[in-house]
């Protein structure tokens, strides 16, 4: 059975706290819980991780890498347009890797406009809500 880890970066803890009229009303609870009632469908396992440490969010992906994950599904959030480090730790885990945002990137301020970890996915969901981590675990799942 494929495991694939589900990697939240910062201020993702404040879900249904923080701005819900930009990330909705669920809490990262609800969508862990939800995308859990989802994996057994798919025939996969998630593992969760969230943290608003650059190095933790580095740290983890080794660590689920050794481990032996399959795939990663990562937001990273604001560290998606200024983590380096971030970038080269989703290259060198060689997992495939799908980033999600909940809100649409490209309509907000110029400065979320460039993603520098999404070069180093093999895809990236943008602007889909909550809904876009359960798309990224199905295509993980299928690979």
């Amino acid at each position: 059975m494929k495991t694939i880890g589900i990697l939240n970066g910062p201020n993702l803890n404040w879900l249904g706290k923080r701005e819900p009229c930009v990330y909705g009303s669920q809490t990262l609870a609800d969508l862990e819980s939800n995308l859990l009632s989802l994996a057994p469908k798919l025939g996969c396992d998630l593992t969760f991780f969230q943290s608003n440490h650059e190095g933790a969010l580095i740290d983890k992906i080794y660590e689920w890498t050794e481990a032996g994950l399959q795939a990663l599904v990562i937001n990273p959030g604001g560290y998606t347009h200024t983590s380096i480090a971030l970038r080269d730790a989703i290259s060198g885990s060689g997992l495939p890797a799908i980033e999600v945002h909940i809100s649409n990137i490209h309509k907000r301020e110029s400065f979320r406009h460039t993603s520098l970890t999404a070069p180093v996915c093999i895809g990236s969901i943008v602007g889909l809500g909550l809904e876009g981590y359960a798309h990224a675990i199905r295509h993980l799942c299928s690979l």
